[in-house]
């Protein structure tokens, strides 16, 4: 009887050191939060984060209570029982801003870091014998080559060269995968008098969405409140640069159940906009260079709200859905996630508005972007459609954009 007890007690203390790890680990080391908003993440009973510079404690039952009105950044000791330092916490406390919601139909040409592996094939060789170079090399779809033999590849071409040079030595590659640096070797073979490692790789991408604000006191821009994937691995796209180009709008296919519409566009006679530095999950970031080609009022600012001032209910969206024509229409924000920081799925939107209904059954592909506003307040961007409903999907938050857009 005593062992089984002890049994089940180590068992209950394993769980909540589980728990407890969890927790600690969910906070990250770095927050931006804007002035006077609450900390809106969750920490487990028992943890405190204590400011060093004040005696303020913030526990579980009062952490999303509790404002950082300081401006500038502030350093936090995660304790456990009060007592126990397990964690370091930086929160850097921006002042609130303002920005111009656009909702044009825009594109994006990006170009990537290195080049993206998105395919792999054998080789037939001279000998007709059928050869995966790449094989037992580590490399798999999705990463990005930077190097081969220290010589930097910035595109397609450059690989290629790489492999013509050397001759069916063995190359030496470096590659990159979820952010960390790797390197492997290959030996290319030689197919109809050129050498070949069997990968197949892009070094670009493009796409049509929706520019979702401009910033005039710095001259920012975010447009699509998600990231560009690559269309064969699913992956976002890590890119060295881009351009945000004009774009003209062909048709629209409107949406159903099962079935999502779309936006159908061409960027081929775009005009440059901006450039574009910045490919994340919550959506693409660059600076405007020809404010002229946003057609629009450029003083219309109105403030960035926090997700404490958003509600359920009444709010509209800007789309462009004929070239050179924006509108308004009425959404319902039907349910709202205060403490999501983890992806961009923030507030259950519902189209309500009978004239875009009519015209697009709802959220359609290329309205990713499209800003939201209520009150008079710019509150966030709209992201994704319900297969399902097309008259339902999600938003994300203003203030997520808007700190990672900062993150720089």
């Amino acid at each position: 009887m005593r062992k089984k007890i002890t049994k089940i007690t180590i068992i209950l203390l394993l769980l909540l050191s589980y728990v407890y790890i969890c927790s600690i680990n969910s906070i990250p080391k770095n927050i931006i939060i804007f002035e006077g908003e609450n900390l809106n993440f969750k920490i487990a009973t028992g943890l405190t984060l204590k400011s060093k510079n004040s005696k303020t404690i913030l526990t579980a039952s009062n952490i999303n209570k509790e404002k950082i009105n300081t401006e500038g950044a502030n350093n936090l000791n995660l304790n456990l029982f009060g007592t126990i330092p397990v964690k370091e916490v930086s929160v850097n406390v921006i002042p609130k801003t303002t920005v111009v919601p656009l909702g044009n139909a825009i594109g994006m040409k990006l170009y990537t870091r290195g080049v993206l592996v998105v395919g792999m094939s054998q080789i037939e060789t001279d000998n007709n014998e059928k050869k995966k170079p790449y094989e037992n090399s580590g490399i798999e779809q999705g990463d990005t080559i930077l190097e081969v033999n220290n010589n930097a590849i910035e595109n397609t071409e450059d690989l290629i060269k790489e492999v013509e040079k050397s001759e069916g030595n063995t190359i030496n590659i470096k590659y990159l995968r979820n952010e960390k640096t790797r390197q492997t070797d290959i030996t290319p073979v030689k197919s109809k008098n050129k050498y070949k490692i069997g990968l197949w790789v892009r070094d670009a991408a493009a796409g049509v969405g929706t520019l979702t604000f401009y910033e005039p006191k710095t001259n920012l821009f975010m447009a699509l409140g998600h990231g560009i994937s690559d269309i064969d691995t699913e992956e976002i796209v890590n890119i060295a640069n881009g351009e945000l180009v004009t774009a003209n709008i062909v048709s629209i296919t409107k949406g159903r159940k099962g079935y999502p519409g779309e936006i159908r566009g061409t960027i081929d006679q775009g005009r440059t906009i901006g450039t574009i530095y910045k490919n994340t999950n919550f959506g693409v970031y660059g600076t405007v260079k020809n404010k002229n080609y946003l057609e629009e009022d450029l003083t219309q600012e109105m403030e960035v709200a926090t997700r404490s001032e958003i509600k359920e209910g009444k709010a509209q969206i800007i789309c462009q859905l004929e070239n050179s024509n924006k509108k308004k229409y009425d959404i319902e924000i039907e349910k709202i996630y205060t403490n999501n920081n983890q992806n961009n799925k923030s507030m259950l939107i519902k189209i309500t508005d009978n004239e875009l209904l009519e015209k697009t059954g709802g959220i359609i592909q290329g309205m990713s972007g499209a800003p939201i506003i209520q009150e008079g307040k710019f509150i966030g961007a709209v992201t994704n459609v319900l297969v399902n409903d097309p008259t339902q999907g999600y938003g994300v938050f203003a203030d997520i954009m808007i700190k990672e857009m900062r993150s720089i």
